[in-house]
């Protein structure tokens, strides 16, 4: 390492750092707004709820669900009714912040519910970009209802003693157990989950034949799999049997998609 020869190692650590300082001052730059890019691309841009997701829709969508201003402004863009509500403690780790009321979504959905701020921001999400293309694609219908079995609960996962609280206790889940079309067909979880065309029905006394999955059961899988892009937890028949009836969706520390 004579004549100054910085040797290889050195240079390895100045050559690993240059992209590091030029990606540093490529976002420095975006975010002080001194080079301007698309929206759609730019990572500190605010969520568009209808605008079509790309690899960073879900960055955004996190980072709207974490600030509860910025949270509460996407939210403004959502196609629903609904009404904030006030802070609260209803028990030991029970309640709910930056809570709304939803009356309808871009649905109906019966009687209203209350969720967080972010996981209604998921519930949008999934109806905007899943719902109705799963509905047309399958079904060739719109979804007109949503039939749920209720969001906020003060209880303990399965409601057992000794388990932690569930995602519902802090009105980030919602239950969904079914969905009504608009030419009157009503799609049920616990019904059409397995279920198959009547043409293709096994025969009586055959236990072992199988046809393929009815335009019903397609279209479920298709928004319990959808859901998974929008929501941190989506839980369905296959998971468990508590879930035989029902699609459980939360915001919450896990990731799991079953």
């Amino acid at each position: 390492m004579a004549n100054g020869d910085p040797g290889p190692n050195r240079r390895w650590r100045i050559l690993w750092l240059l992209p590091v300082l030029a990606a540093l001052g490529l976002a420095w730059a975006v975010s002080s707004g001194r080079v301007r890019i698309p929206e759609a691309w730019n990572p500190w841009a605010p969520l568009r709820i209808d605008a079509p997701p790309n690899l960073l829709t879900r960055f955004k969508l996190d980072r709207a669900a974490g600030d509860h201003l910025a949270c509460q402004a996407a939210l403004a863009q959502a196609d629903m009714r609904l009404t904030p509500v006030d802070d609260r403690v209803t028990g030991e780790h029970c309640g709910f912040t930056n809570a709304v009321r939803i009356e309808r979504t871009s649905v109906a959905v019966g009687s209203d519910f209350t969720l967080s701020c972010r996981a209604a921001l998921s519930l949008a999400m999934w109806e905007r970009h899943v719902l109705q293309q799963a509905a047309q694609a399958n079904l060739d219908a719109r979804v007109v209802r949503i039939e749920h079995l209720g969001s906020y609960a003060c209880r303990n996962l399965y409601g057992e003693q000794g388990r932690r609280r569930s995602q519902h206790a802090t009105a980030d889940a919602l239950d969904i157990a079914g969905f009504v079309l608009d030419d009157g067909r009503r799609v049920r979880v616990l019904k059409d989950w397995d279920s198959t065309p009547e043409a293709s029905a096994p025969a009586v006394g055959d236990a072992t034949a199988t046809g393929p999955a009815s335009g019903e059961a397609a279209f479920l899988r298709a928004v319990h799999d959808g859901a998974c892009d929008w929501f941190d937890v989506v839980l369905g028949p296959d998971y468990n049997r508590a879930h035989a009836d029902h699609f459980h969706f939360d915001r919450g520390m896990s990731r799991v998609c079953r």
